[in-house]
């Protein structure tokens, strides 16, 4: 991946959702779209410009639902909601 203009983090196992919720306000969490199905994902779904939770075979926490702006059935359909923004627009208007 190093042609990529990335960088891989690993958070350590432990206070995860802190780790997470700390890492993406390094970034600048409003300008963050996060993804997540556990428990240990509310806390960056709550911050995050967009937060995404998806409702995976092993299934969802509900804090992660109440915390997420929008709920996917799967990862590839979070991610087309991010290549297609009128699906965002059609979701989140009031």
């Amino acid at each position: 991946m190093a042609h990529l203009p990335c960088r891989v983090s690993v958070l350590g196992q432990e206070f995860q959702a802190e780790a997470k919720l700390r890492y993406i306000q390094e970034l600048g969490a409003e300008q963050t779209v996060c993804i997540g199905n556990g428990r240990n994902d509310r806390l960056m779904l709550k911050a995050a410009a967009l937060g995404l939770a998806v409702i995976l075979e092993e299934g969802i926490a509900k804090e992660t639902i109440q915390a997420a702006d929008i709920v996917a059935k799967s990862i590839n359909d979070a991610l087309d909601l991010l290549l297609n923004p009128l699906r965002l627009t059609a979701t989140l208007r009031s």
